[in-house]
């Protein structure tokens, strides 16, 4: 019987069920605590989420509603790629979830939709603003990351949704657009995970990143020539888990979300040039259809609130079981 079996045996029943001791007195001790070194500052025993409950970080839950751990009431969160599209959507998922956004992307003008969801955001008691800024821009990332930190005294989470696509064979790929490729959905999204994590750092605030990945960072699409979008993807998952390792001691968790393939208006005119992919593609998953964006808009919710505390270094892969047989 190993020590760690042995001493959860000499444990009374009593001492198991006894009511949790104040928060200040519920750290693990330093030392060895079976078998692994522990540190008192991050690691201690769950909370509870009934009424106004404390968190190990001093902050508390007001929420009095159901699973408010849910709930991203006052945080200040960063969406990339959030000009249109996926981003887009998921910014709305996150303002009804109590947050304050702040998108940025590329694009002269956002979609047109952008203004009603702002006028939206204000009905719902919060904020929706757009920056225009390409991810590959370390220093504006840098000098914006640190203005909406200031003016706000806080920055508590990223969705990092920027990114490109292009369909050309390994053959024919040239340096130029692999280079451009891997600046976006690597690099951009690396800069700006650091500037954000910067600013955490700064403010001694924990918090919580989303990059969203592809299941093509998994698996080589069958008949989807896309060499560089593909080892990009899988970059990003890969980045992910080493953000996660390097700052967990920050307390800032990093994840991935990896979609299947998405219905959007991008890929409208994709099906037009490729019929026979509209009709294919859903054979290709378990569920015998496409996704739509609104159907992520639950997991970035969940991996940038309290309901994922102990979620970190993880890829959340969404694709109708695609890469599951």
């Amino acid at each position: 019987m190993s020590k760690a079996v042995s001493r959860l045996a000499t444990w009374s029943l009593a001492s198991r069920v006894s009511p949790r001791a104040p928060l200040s007195s519920r750290t693990i001790p330093n030392g060895n605590f079976f078998g692994a070194q522990c540190n008192t500052r991050w690691l201690t025993k769950p909370r509870l989420f009934h009424g106004t409950a404390s968190r190990s970080d001093g902050l508390t839950f007001s929420d009095t509603g159901r699973l408010p751990e849910f709930s991203l009431k006052d945080k200040v969160i960063i969406v990339s790629g959030a000009g249109r599209g996926l981003g887009l959507v998921q910014s709305e998922a996150l303002l009804e979830a109590g947050a304050k956004v702040y998108t940025i992307d590329r694009l002269e003008e956002p979609d047109p939709g952008f203004q009603r969801l702002q006028e939206r955001a204000q009905e719902l008691g919060t904020s929706l603003s757009y920056n225009r800024l390409d991810v590959r821009d370390n220093i504006s990332l840098n000098a914006t990351m640190a203005k909406i930190a200031d003016e706000n005294g806080r920055l508590d989470g990223l969705l990092a949704c920027a990114g490109i696509q292009q369909e050309t064979s390994a053959l024919d790929y040239t340096m130029e657009d692999a280079d451009k490729m891997f600046g976006v959905n690597i690099t951009g999204t690396f800069m700006t995970a650091q500037a954000v994590a910067r600013q955490m750092k700064r403010l001694d605030r924990r918090g919580s990143m989303v990059f969203i990945g592809s299941m093509s960072g998994t698996v080589a699409n069958k008949g989807l020539i896309c060499p560089a979008y593909n080892a990009s993807k899988a970059g990003v998952i890969q980045l992910a888990r080493n953000l996660a390792m390097e700052w967990g001691p920050y307390g800032i968790r990093v994840n991935t979300i990896s979609p299947g393939y998405i219905v959007t208006a991008m890929t409208a005119p994709l099906f037009k040039q490729f019929p026979d992919r509209k009709e294919n593609w859903p054979k290709e998953n378990m569920l015998g259809r496409l996704s739509y964006p609104e159907e992520y808009r639950g997991a970035a919710v969940f991996l940038l609130s309290e309901a994922s505390s102990f979620m970190t270094g993880a890829d959340l892969r969404m694709d109708g079981g695609h890469a599951a047989w």
